[in-house]
């Protein structure tokens, strides 16, 4: 037994918690060395210029006060955006926190929250930390949600199901007609949470947006992130639209003045910038693309993704390449033994990822038969 682990041995606490995994961030990339930091999906040109100009100009006098709890400035700006009620609407330190309020609110000792797996590292450690159990079902052959069975798996314990589109860390995406065959068959009070952080990046034309389906099934909560498209990820700000009497649960397990003023003025700034928004999105949707063309004409098979980084399933080979990418200055997310998730940075960073890949190829051909899609 470790010294950590006696000493929390002498008092009392929860048993269930040494069954959680530590959430472990992406690494920095080293100093002194020409490397990039493709580890954490973040946008590699931070916030918008009239952002940061908004938040130089009015936020930076008011840290000696508390921040507006709810956050009406941006949560009514959200609601004229979406076209949906102030009290369909609630805010968080991202959207992680976001999701932790909703599994607060509607899950605990004995029940069960669904999701598929691999994806979002913090899904199991959210709801292990509510006291629930988590239910993971496995992706699909090609890497994909496995919607019927993630159906099979609800129980009179189930209180929510998770639906990450696009998925990380695969890149995946979940179709309109898999979205609608799930929620026309689970029960319609038992909350499909749809967790869109990178949905700006979604340009699969068949795939379902979580705001339409908001619209037309009475049990969907839409989860979004200023901190991916809009570049304010060190600020901690996202939203959840949902049924107004779910927010108002969430709201009680939130955490108060978790949304800083600074934070929050980025955001309405952010809202208020579509143009430079979209442009660049687009900019990095097409890195994104030139790199998956590149790497698929090298030999890699690299799945579909609708999000600002992609997948390689790399299997037994993952330490070895993850090695030789370190080598070479790349710095991504490694998961041993399962595979590496890689995004997108700038052209330099694109470009060092893409020889990098031809160099690894070229000497360890194996890995591109470490993934083989189904269909």
């Amino acid at each position: 037994m470790s010294a950590s682990e006696e000493s929390i041995a002498a008092f009392r606490h929860r048993d269930d918690l040494a069954s959680i995994p530590v959430y472990r961030q992406g690494k920095p990339a080293p100093a002194g060395r020409r490397a990039f930091k493709l580890s954490s999906n973040e946008n590699p040109y931070g916030p918008l210029p009239s952002v940061i100009k908004a938040i130089d100009s009015t936020a930076l006098t008011t840290m000696n006060r508390y921040p507006d709890m709810h956050g009406w400035k941006v949560v009514e700006r959200l609601a004229a955006k979406y076209d949906v009620s102030p009290d369909s609407i609630i805010l968080g330190a991202g959207s992680s926190e976001v999701i932790t309020e909703l599994v607060n609110a509607l899950s605990g000792a004995g029940t069960e929250v669904i999701f598929p797996w691999r994806s979002f590292e913090a899904y199991p450690i959210i709801v292990r930390g509510s006291g629930a159990t988590p239910v993971e079902v496995p992706l699909t052959a090609d890497l994909r949600h496995d919607i019927p069975s993630m159906i099979n798996a609800v129980t009179d314990r189930t209180r929510l199901i998770i639906v990450n589109n696009p998925n990380n860390p695969t890149g995946t995406t979940v179709s309109r007609a898999e979205a609608e065959q799930l929620l026309n068959a689970v029960p319609k009070d038992v909350v499909v949470l749809f967790d869109e952080a990178y949905y700006q990046f979604n340009t699969d034309p068949d795939t379902e947006l979580g705001m339409d389906l908001f619209r037309r099934y009475p049990n969907v909560v839409v989860a979004r992130t200023f901190s991916k498209a809009y570049g304010l990820a060190g600020l901690r700000i996202g939203f959840g639209i949902g049924p107004a009497p779910v927010i108002a649960e969430m709201g009680k397990v939130a955490l108060p003045f978790a949304v800083s003023d600074v934070a929050q003025t980025a955001a309405v700034a952010s809202l208020d910038a579509q143009d430079e928004l979209e442009e660049r999105v687009r900019d990095l949707i097409a890195e994104r693309d030139r790199i998956m063309t590149a790497l698929a004409e090298q030999g890699w098979h690299v799945p579909p993704s609708g999000a600002n980084y992609f997948w390689l399933q790399l299997g037994e080979l993952t330490d070895t390449v993850a090695e030789k990418l370190t080598e070479a200055g790349v710095i991504a997310r490694v998961f041993s033994g399962d595979g590496i998730r890689i995004s997108i940075g700038t052209h330099e960073a694109n470009d060092l990822v893409i020889d990098t890949c031809a160099a690894i190829i070229h000497e360890l051909p194996a890995v591109a038969d470490q993934w083989s899609p189904s269909r």
